[in-house]
């Protein structure tokens, strides 16, 4: 980034001006977390009851993302799809490209379109602005104790200037140039899809075996099969705990920007026209929770399709 664009320049609690822009399960945790470190934060929620957490640590909440970004130094979007990115930043009445101050730098949180994220960077850039698309991993437990996998894609020297604020939140990495990080997010979500599949169905095969199940999950967490995912997951499903970090309705949305890929070249960075028959498979599954209502469970609710397939509807 050019001198004089305002890069470099300092950046810390105290200086560094945050915009945000949504206040999901997710969202929320990680703005707390950059409140909580003395970052000034300006908030845009849809629904403004969701910050209220956020008002009380201090938050100001905002009536625009053109207003979150407005006196902004670095911008946080984290929304639940491609569309809603393209509404909040690019959006030419009330986005929040148009308004946050030139030299400004955009970071996108979303699991978002890999050729969504280029095209912002190429606005950003256009404006004298920049643009990181930083997707996370990690699900709420990760969002709320600042352990975040976060993807970065975009200027290396950019996301190396952002890694006091990815402190607060995780531990970055720089993926590439603008859209890798989205890509690596959806290579992490086919990841996760065949992993919680695994983990559902050895649940409810261990279930049928008359195994306790708990015990199972403990015994083999130590060996091959042991994961971060069965961590986070598989004391959820055997409690039956399926509140949403994630909802199961983002992994169909996810998994398809990987299947689009595969399926028919897509974009270049998406798949390069990678065949994904397991990746096909979860969100096949996937859909099925969202046609049984299910889709604002959290993603670990994958077992109570198998379930269902085995007869036993939760």
């Amino acid at each position: 980034m050019e001198e004089s664009r305002g890069y470099p320049r300092p950046i810390g609690p105290g200086v560094t001006r945050v915009g945000w822009i949504g206040a999901g399960v997710m969202g929320a945790a990680m703005a707390a977390r950059l409140r909580t470190a003395g970052y000034a934060v300006a908030i845009y929620a849809r629904t403004p009851s969701k910050a209220d957490h956020l008002r009380r640590l201090g938050a100001h909440l905002v009536p625009s993302p053109a207003d979150a970004a407005r006196s902004a130094d670095v911008l946080f979007t984290m929304v639940g799809h491609p569309s809603d990115v393209r509404e909040a930043l690019l959006d030419p009445a009330s986005g929040a490209l148009a308004a946050i101050p030139p030299g400004g730098v955009l970071v996108d949180c979303t699991s978002s379109d890999p050729a969504l994220a280029r095209e912002v960077a190429a606005a950003a850039r256009a404006r004298g602005c920049w643009a990181v698309d930083a997707p996370v991993s990690g699900g709420d437990v990760g969002a709320r104790d600042g352990t975040l996998a976060i993807l970065a894609g975009g200027d290396e020297g950019v996301v190396h200037w952002l890694l006091p604020l990815f402190e607060a939140l995780g531990r970055a990495t720089w993926m590439g140039p603008a859209g890798s990080g989205q890509s690596s997010k959806i290579a992490n979500q086919i990841t996760i899809g065949g992993t919680i599949l695994g983990l559902s169905e050895a649940i409810v095969f261990a279930g049928r075996a008359g195994l306790d199940v708990p015990r199972f999950l403990d015994a083999v967490r130590g060996g091959a099969a042991g994961s971060r995912a069965m961590e986070i997951f598989g004391e959820r499903m055997a409690r039956r705990d399926f509140a949403p970090g994630g909802f199961a309705e983002y992994m169909v949305k996810d998994l398809g920007m990987g299947l689009r890929g595969g399926e028919d070249g897509g974009e270049e960075e998406t798949g390069k026209g990678v065949v994904l028959p397991g990746a096909a498979l979860c969100q096949q599954l996937y859909l099925a929770m969202v046609a049984n209502g299910d889709g604002k469970m959290g993603g670990q609710g994958l077992i109570t399709v198998i379930e269902r397939l085995n007869g036993k509807h939760a």
